[in-house]
This record gives C-alpha cells, structure tokens and sequence, in this order.
C-alpha cells in the first residue's frame, strides 16, 4: 500500500485574529504521484490547507493547531520554513509577491542559483524553461515591467526549475490568456508525469484544469472537506454548484437538454462522451425551442480611436499600434487576446495615464486637450484589485471621496452617494467599514466610487479573476444591471464564458494590434482568430460539433439566451 506523502488526522486551525477555526476537523491522505484539485467557494479554506503543505502555516501565519498535518513525513509544527524548501514548490496567486531577480531570467535561476548549480548547467535549465513556455524574449526584462499574465508564466518558470516532489499551485489560471491556461496544464501534466511529482491545483477555474486528468477532485466548503471523490465520480453529483463553484458548461448545457448524466460512465472529458443518436436528438430538439433574442444597438458613436498606439521604449516592440475603432453609447464589450497584447494599455492611454500616438475623441472632443483629472470626470477606471483603489475606512466615504474633491456640497454629496449606493445594492451597508465586506463587496463598492462621478465610460480590468461563482455572477450581474441604464462597459477578460454570456461584442487583440471587431460567437467560432489572439473554443461549440449538431453557433446562442433567461 502507497504510503501518503500528504496527511491531514483530525486537523483543525484557527489564526490568532480569528475568533473561529478556518480548518476545522480535517482528515485527507495524497498519495504520491497524485493530481489534486483543490477547489471551493472564496474564504472556504482552501489558501489556508496550501499554506499548511508549504510551511507558511505555522512559521509565518500562527494560530492554534490541533490535530496533525504530515507533509514528507514530516509534523509541520516541528519544521522549518528551510526544510520546507526542499519539499514543497508553490506558484502564488500574486506572482509579484515571489519575484526575486532584477530580470526575468535571473529569477528563474534563482533556486537553482541557491543550490549552487554550475553557471552553464543554469543557464540550459532557464534557458529550456524560458522556450517551453514561449518567454525568451523576456528573459533580459524587469518581472514587474510585465503584464499580469506574463508575471504568472514567470513565475511557474521559477518554480519547474525546482524539482521538488510536492508542487503546489495556487490559482495558477488566473491572469493567463485562455490558450496560454491550457498550455499551463499541459506542462503540469507533463511535468508530473516525467518527475512522478504529487501536484495540488488551487483553482476556481474548474472546466479548465479538466483540460488534463485530475485523479480526485477535493471540495471545500466552511473549513470542512465536503467532497473527496474521483473526478467523474464527483461530476455525477453535481456537488460544485450546490456549494458555489461552476460546473463545467457542456455539463450544464446536457442537463438543460434534459440528458440524463447519470447514464454516462464518463463525462469528465467531451471527447470521451459517448456518441448517440438520442443525445444529438434531444440537444437538437432543445437548441430548436430554445428562445433567442438579441439585442438591438442604437449605434451612436461615443468614443472613437484614430490610429492610437504607444511604445514603451525604443528598444522594444510595440505593445499597442495603429488601433482604431469607435465604441458606442450602451456597448458592452470586452476586450481580450494574448498576455500582452496591448489590452490594458490600450485602456490607459484611453484613461490618459500614458501619452498616445495618433488621436481618441470623446462626443468629439479630443481627449488629449483633458487632463488626467477631467477625463476622469469622463471615463471611469476600475482595477482588478479593489484593495489598490480603497483609501476610506467607511463605505460612505470611499463612495463620496471623489466628489468631496471636486468641492461638491455635502447635501448634493449625500443625495448623489444614497442613490448610487442603491443602484449598487449597497445602501443597507452604507454606515459598515470597508473591511467588514467580502471581496465582491468590495469590488461593487470601487465600482460605485466610479459611478457617482457619473463618467460617460467605465472600464473594468479582469472584474472576475480569481473569483467564486457567487461572487463573479454577483459582479456581473450588477455590471450587467448598469449597461442596461444605459451605461458603457468595457472590461478586459480572459474568460470567454463571460464574454459569451454578458457582452455584446468584442475586440480581440495580438501582438499590439487590433485583430477583429466582432461579436462573442463570431469571433470564438473563427479558428484563425482563436488561434492568433490566444483564445480558447467554448466547450459549448465543441460539444455540438461532438453531437454533429447543423447549427454549433445556434446551440451556443440558445444556451447563453437560456442562462440569462433563468
């Protein structure tokens, strides 16, 4: 019998600035070699079970430990952070936080600069790792010079060049393009595989870590492990859902269609579904019936881009050139492609925290006659982390801020605030700290700071990363709420879901350039597109061309109409 290289008996842990325990009574065995996925809603646990395996719980974070946890053997209230390093690999969720070196290359090498490897051995190791995952032309550049996406692809180079037996990866989907999460997997796979390694995913992005085989999936929920299953196993029971995580989508669309699942060995990947002639049936009876409607678009030119790009430095490549378009009054688009591709700078220069090449006009107006300040007063800018915007210990006043700065009187204050705190479904909140509220929470009430200044445009960088069903559906769904007021939304995703489901169009970028202006579905069903913009197919498509579907279009259409109809 495989002795557990991971072992949690009867473990409970409370942190010392917590009244009551986040782990609580766990018991859980990996073996060797396993695949796991941690999975659950925000605040469940799950961080907090990664921090016992690496060694951070209870050398950096303290609190009260009952119950044993074994990692390699070993009791983690008996050692070291040092001794940790030599078992446990994690790849953080903020990759900034785990940068060393002064270049990209320099901090791949950093481990293995640490275990006193020969200069060229170092430079072959970074240098296979830096072509493996499509990053040599970083290898000379500053990590935080770097877009989100790439830091994330850094900093897994920095922990597959440490061939530990136990790695952990916490959200490492997150900031990747969708392609580029794929190919994530991919290398996991390979790498434990190759190295035999025990690898424990922590990640909200279900349906993509299934891209690979995971050999159990293990959910968490109010610090108890509520499941423990094989995948298929696991998948049957529709447990994800009931307690907030999402399910795979062409799970969801053959449950809409009345498929019974349960008569289906395994559903964990579409290529192993069986092909039937009943499935195709009632699939293409349900797309038939299936209501659909689209919205009409008044089409009245709002902003327009006249040949806009910007250069960082002469030295290199253009993260953004010659883009034009015109984006119009009521649009929700999304903006999406390849990890640096010019996405977020384009909304800064649109923003004016950088200087632009060729010209963008507000109602006419040129925008490079504004200040920084004014075009705030017009175009909104919401960051992905809503604790980098929150400088108020109060809801009230993180909300009233921006008007107690342009000197607004404090009765138009008040009135303003209570009417935007009550379109954002934050009025019962208004007296409550900041602190006090969850991550959804917060990123509603950045929102609202935005939407009290009453900007013609408001641009949202990756509302939903890293975020829960709960909290991403609640996000959304309010973003949807303000678009249909009449607001102009504009987010940066990389999560085509999203983009079918909430936008109407979408601009999709690579290499700096703007590469198709298009709606949702046109532009997930164009293999080119896909393919240079680093995208992904919706497993939606793929699972009408499985059933041989006529329409694979409709289908998606019909099952984006029914989630939002339900």
């Amino acid at each position: 019998m495989t002795e557990p290289i991971i072992e949690f008996k009867d473990f409970s842990f409370k942190y010392n600035s917590q009244a009551e325990p986040t782990l609580k009574n766990i018991n859980l065995k990996i073996n060797k070699g396993e695949k796991i996925l941690l999975a659950g809603p925000s605040g469940s646990g799950k961080s907090t079970i990664g921090r016992c395996l690496n060694g951070l719980i209870p050398n950096i974070y303290q609190g009260e430990v009952k119950g044993k946890c074994l990692v390699n053997g070993k009791d983690i209230t008996s050692t070291s952070l040092f001794d940790f390093s030599f078992t446990t690999s994690t790849i953080l969720q903020d990759a900034d936080s785990q940068f060393i070196g002064l270049t990209v290359g320099e901090d791949i090498a950093f481990a293995l600069e640490n275990d006193c490897q020969p200069k060229d051995k170092m430079h072959q190791t970074v240098n296979q790792w830096a072509d493996e995952l499509k990053i040599k032309e970083l290898l000379t550049q500053s990590p935080q010079s770097l877009s989100g996406g790439q830091k994330q692809i850094v900093a897994l180079a920095g922990v597959l060049v440490d061939e530990s037996p136990i790695l952990l990866f916490d959200e490492p989907l997150a900031n990747l393009d969708p392609a580029s999460g794929l190919k994530t997997m991919a290398i996991i796979d390979k790498i434990q595989k190759e190295l035999n390694a025990t690898v424990i995913i922590i990640e909200h992005r279900v349906e993509e870590v299934l891209s690979q085989p995971i050999d159990r999936i293990i959910l968490v929920n109010e610090g108890t492990i509520v499941a423990d299953q094989p995948t298929n196993q696991l998948l049957h029971s529709h447990t994800l859902e009931k307690i907030g995580v999402r399910e795979p989508l062409y799970l969801k669309a053959l449950t809409a269609a009345d498929v019974n699942l349960s008569s289906i060995k395994e559903v964990d990947q579409i290529s192993t579904l069986p092909v039937s002639e009943k499935i195709s049936d009632k699939l293409a009876a349900w797309t038939k019936q299936a209501k659909i409607t689209k919205k009409e678009a008044d089409n009245l030119p709002l902003l327009k881009l006249d040949h806009v790009g910007y250069q960082y430095s002469k030295n290199q490549p253009y993260p953004l050139k010659d883009v034009s378009t015109t984006i119009n009054q009521g649009d929700f688009i999304s903006i999406v492609g390849q990890n640096g591709a010019g996405k977020t700078t384009l909304c800064r220069t649109i923003c004016g925290f950088i200087s632009n090449e060729g010209k963008i006009t507000l109602k006419d107006q040129n925008l490079s006659d504004l200040s920084i300040k004014e075009r705030a007063e017009k175009i909104g800018y919401v960051m992905q982390d809503p604790n980098q915007m929150i400088s108020q210990k109060m809801i009230f006043d993180e909300i009233a801020l921006g008007l107690r700065l342009r000197n607004v009187d404090e009765e138009t204050i008040k009135q303003k605030v209570d009417q935007t705190l009550k379109i954002c479904g934050l009025y019962p909140f208004r007296h409550w700290p900041i602190s006090a509220l969850s991550f959804g929470q917060k990123k509603r009430v950045t929102i609202a700071a935005i939407l009290v200044l009453e900007p013609e445009i408001i641009i949202l960088d990756e509302p939903t990363a890293g975020q829960d069903w709960k909290t991403y559906t609640e996000i959304m769904s309010f973003l949807k709420h303000l678009n249909t007021i009449g607001k102009t939304i504009i987010i940066i995703t990389h999560d085509m879901h999203l983009m079918l489901e909430y936008t109407s169009r979408s601009l999709a970028f690579a290499k700096g350039k703007l590469i198709a202006d298009t709606t949702p579905i046109e532009l997930l069903t164009n293999q080119a597109l896909i393919k240079e913009a680093s995208l992904k197919r919706t497993s939606l498509y793929d699972l009408a061309k499985h059933y041989n579907l006529p329409d694979p279009n409709k289908f998606v259409q019909a099952y984006i109409n029914f989630e939002q109809q339900n």
